[in-house]
């Protein structure tokens, strides 16, 4: 079977209740359950938290809460692949093998259903033990400078300060929004930027970290602009 995991703690510290805060008429967590659900790709849409107001609006949204997460993975330091492991562990002890699952953020509001479709077609057309959301950078990392010691600008790679923009190779990360994976990747804690990882590229207009309130603001307002 194939599912869909929401990591969805309560303890959120820079925006408080984050999960489940509004975001331009509904919970933010809403919009990745329902792109999920959207997407046709999964059995079920789980989302896995320590806590019981955000497990009930998960349901209230259409997304499954079969278990709660124990407080020993909802700490500050806890990754996402331990939590991912833990609900595969709890499908296999209900009896029902997962062999491709995808850790879905629930704070990815700009998530389409066609961006989970085109991973999980990527995962298995490659064969990688993982495929997951990255954008490019807009401006070459190559030409990166650093504030030094002395208060001074100094580059981080001098040697390409005369090559054009354009000669540059393209660079790219994160777009922290999905992540496929098989279900020996996630159970063996396999590394996701590795080699055996295949990209799903998302253009940069629908990338936006929301860590802080001001992150908050311009992620609705771009947000609106998109559904305009």
């Amino acid at each position: 079977m194939r599912i869909a995991v929401i990591p969805a703690r309560g303890g959120s510290k820079r925006i408080p209740r984050k999960n489940i805060k509004d975001f331009c008429g509904k919970p933010m967590i809403a919009w990745s359950i329902e792109a999920a659900l959207q997407s046709g790709c999964f059995d079920e849409v789980v989302v896995s938290t320590d806590d019981l107001e955000i497990a009930e609006l998960a349901r209230d949204n259409g997304a499954k809460v079969p278990f709660m997460r124990p407080q020993t993975l909802a700490d500050d330091f806890t990754g996402t692949g331990p939590v991912v492991a833990h609900a595969i562990e709890q499908f296999k002890l209900a009896g029902q093998i997962c062999q491709e699952v995808c850790c879905l953020y629930a704070t990815a509001p700009f998530l389409r259903a066609t961006d989970l479709q085109q991973g999980l077609q990527i995962l298995r057309d490659r064969g990688s033990e993982y495929a997951f959301s990255v954008t490019s950078y807009a401006f070459p990392i190559q030409r990166a400078v650093r504030i030094n010691a002395d208060g001074n600008i100094e580059m981080f790679q001098p040697k390409y300060f005369t090559v054009r923009s354009q000669d540059l190779e393209h660079a790219f990360h994160d777009a922290g929004q999905f992540y496929w994976g098989t279900n020996s990747a996630w159970m063996e804690g396999k590394a996701i930027f590795a080699q055996h990882s295949s990209p799903v590229i998302l253009p940069r207009y629908r990338v936006q970290d929301i860590d802080t309130p001001e992150d908050w603001v311009h992620a609705e307002a771009l947000f609106k602009a998109l559904r305009a």
